[in-house]
């Protein structure tokens, strides 16, 4: 035997070890499951997850590996989450539109062992989540190009008992999509979702398309495939066309090279960790009184991140407003932030607790 195959033979023996303990873990694993189930707690807690990787880096002797080790782990909790979440039948996971949507996209990186619940429209995903016929339900949100979303933040305000549980930044590249033989001078016409469109606007103006709303890239990719017409395509990325039979007639055609689309997760459950925090609040429509909440927020040493507007539903020329803050929500100055806050604002509502992240 020579050394190639002593260290394979190491190996097996080695995994043959580890697949005992994976069972090991997994049953410890479910037990977790069990307790909080009989308790009502959400499947992710990220700041045990963060002790969790803290503790096993310590635990290596040779540091060197510590960025793989790191990323094993977090591999590892990772398929303990899903596997929770299956135990506790948490596992269906909505979202909008027809596989092959950059919403279907995220939602199998965040979630690629969940069932699949697609919805016709944005509000559909929340009455889901609302009704439990699905545990999560994964929505855009922002696009670093072309702003943000302002019907997922309004179903948001209109639903006072979901939260945003986690956030995550998925890079988006749109392609633009046509029938198999078709050419790029072949195309008079182009359909995609308005956020696509609006992404993809300096190359539609370059070659004088006009384009037409769907309710989401994938649909327009279907919509394309299964028109039979060479002078129409679809913007979509470049899964969708694999999907759908298409071809990339141009690649990479948004405005912005660095194209990210920000998603969220709703569910019923308002996680009880995480960097950062969102709010949703109203003030008297008086001078000063949205300055004394931002006011409050910068005297308490929070940075933060983003602030939007939104008209009041019901209330002509009135607002509601969404803020972005980093900290822990745990925290003492948090808690005296909030009982700040609920002191100057007509009404407060913590939106979501979560950690950002890239799928």
């Amino acid at each position: 035997m020579d050394k190639l195959d002593e260290a394979r033979a190491a190996i097996d023996r080695i995994d043959a070890q580890m697949a005992t303990l994976f069972e090991a873990r997994m049953a410890a694993v479910a037990a977790v499951a069990a307790y909080k189930k009989e308790h009502a707690l959400p499947v992710l807690d990220s700041a045990r997850e963060g002790e969790v990787v803290e503790k096993n880096l310590a635990r290596l002797k040779n540091q060197e590996l510590a960025p793989f080790y790191a990323d094993y782990i977090r591999y590892q909790m990772a398929l303990s989450r899903q596997y929770q979440a299956q135990v506790l039948g948490r596992d269906r996971v909505a979202y909008q539109g027809v596989e092959g949507a950059f919403a279907h996209i995220a939602l199998k990186k965040l979630f690629p062992r969940a069932q699949e619940l697609p919805c016709a429209t944005w509000g559909k995903v929340f009455d889901a989540v609302e009704a439990g016929d699905a545990a999560y339900g994964v929505l855009p949100f922002e696009n670093s190009h072309a702003g943000d979303v302002s019907a997922v933040l309004d179903l948001c305000f209109a639903h006072p008992g979901l939260y945003v549980t986690e956030v995550c930044d998925l890079p988006v590249r749109q392609n633009l999509l046509g029938l198999p033989g078709a050419r790029l001078s072949d195309i008079t016409r182009v359909c995609s979702h308005p956020q696509a469109i609006a992404q993809s606007e300096r190359f539609l103006k370059s070659l004088s398309l006009p384009a037409e709303d769907c309710l989401n890239t994938a649909v327009a990719a279907k919509k394309v495939a299964e028109s039979g017409d060479k002078a129409l395509a679809a913007i979509a990325s470049e899964e969708t066309a694999a999907l759908y039979g298409l071809q990339v007639l141009a690649a990479d055609i948004n405005s912005d090279g660095d194209n990210t689309t920000r998603f969220i997760v709703i569910g019923r459950e308002l996680p009880v960790s995480g960097d950062r925090f969102s709010l949703l609040f109203t003030v008297d429509h008086k001078a000063g009184k949205l300055a004394a909440a931002i006011q409050a927020i910068g005297a308490a040493g929070f940075n933060m991140e983003c602030i939007k507007s939104r008209p009041m539903p019901g209330v002509p020329f009135e607002y509601y407003f969404y803020v972005e803050l980093e900290g822990q929500p745990g925290a003492q100055g948090t808690k005296a932030l909030l009982n700040e806050l609920e002191r100057v604002c007509n009404t407060l509502r913590v939106l979501g607790i979560f950690t950002r992240r890239q799928p």
